[in-house]
């Protein structure tokens, strides 16, 4: 498993799966197709350039011929190609489903040409939309998306499994719930709150701030993906979580608290349509099947966090823009 052809690499999980699997793997080979949409940032992996065992080749997911030909040379796929923001999706559905089903379905098309020995699709909690009181969604419940999002990552694991029952595609597919950390989109929720924080601008929080999500530093996903990929059951699904479920608006004060901000920096927005209350997953199955547990814990790592942008504003600072500071950017035409 040591040639890997990873899709969305310049984004916030790929480029830090990308840092892990090379500093963990010392046999590992990596090519980094990304399209260098809006998410990716180059000045995530510039560190890598030189390295000898990373390669960049700026490729849409749904440029079947020139995904077929890098395909055909790599034991397995890591496909984290995706849009990702809700709020995008609420304004420009259209460009979810091009590239997170259409997109997928020419990648699994390159895999089953080709002798790939796993093809490890990256999805999310949100395909099991809302939980509903103390419930957490294991491996076999229902999909329920609630978002143009969740829906177009819903429909594109229904066609890994697809591929797996149809072709008999050596598949696996991994529902994390939200992960934060180093290089994460400016205008997604935590790094969105550290930064209008520190540029002295109101932090907007959507109804209340009383939707519930379950939190996981970045470099437990990528544990939990090395796992799969080195141990991982051919045909089966994860589910990773860390167990942190707190209120949207509990780790905004947290975020404030560790800036030394006042609470008052707090705007309550208008809710944007089809926000889940809440998500929760039990991960029972890849911490008992593959021995995966989470590292950190989420105040120290939130510390980590909040340190590392105000750190680095040279890597968030000239890709910000109105749009992503907006209140309410799901109003906005994308």
């Amino acid at each position: 498993m040591n040639n890997l052809l990873v899709t969305g690499g310049l984004g916030f999980i790929g480029s830090n799966f990308i840092h892990d699997r090379l500093s963990r793997f010392p046999d590992t080979h990596i090519l980094n197709l990304d399209s260098m949409s809006y998410g990716a940032n180059p000045k995530s992996l510039e560190d890598l350039n030189a390295n000898p065992r990373y390669r960049f080749e700026k490729c849409n997911v749904m440029d079947a011929k020139k995904v077929s030909e890098f395909a055909s040379q790599f034991d397995v796929i890591v496909n984290f190609a995706a849009e990702t923001h809700v709020d995008r999706s609420i304004s420009n559905p259209q460009a979810f489903l091009e590239s997170n089903v259409i997109g997928t379905h020419s990648l699994l098309e390159a895999a089953r040409k080709s002798e790939i020995q796993k093809f490890v699709q990256i999805s999310t909690d949100e395909v099991y939309g809302s939980a509903s009181g103390i419930t957490s969604f294991d491996e076999n419940s229902s999909l329920n998306p609630s978002s143009p999002y969740s829906a177009s990552k819903a429909a594109a694991d229904l066609f890994v499994k697809s591929y797996h029952s149809t072709y008999g595609l050596p598949v696996l597919i991994l529902r994390c719930t939200n992960n934060f950390g180093p290089y994460q989109f400016p205008e997604k929720f935590i790094p969105k709150t550290i930064i209008t924080s520190v540029l002295g601008k109101q932090v907007p929080v959507y109804g209340n701030g009383s939707q519930v999500r379950d939190w996981i530093h970045v470099t437990d996903f990528c544990d939990a993906i090395n796992g799969a990929i080195e141990h991982g059951s051919i045909g089966s699904i994860y589910n990773v979580s860390a167990g942190n479920e707190l209120p949207n608006i509990e780790v905004v004060k947290k975020i404030l608290n560790f800036l030394k901000k006042p609470i008052d920096m707090i705007r309550y927005v208008e809710d944007r349509p089809g926000h889940d209350q809440r998500y929760s997953l039990n991960s029972n199955s890849i911490r008992q099947k593959l021995g995966w547990s989470p590292r950190h814990q989420f105040d120290d790592a939130l510390r980590l966090t909040v340190n590392w942008y105000l750190s680095n504003e040279n890597w968030w600072r000239p890709i910000l823009n109105d749009r992503i500071l907006s209140a309410t950017p799901w109003k906005e035409k994308w």
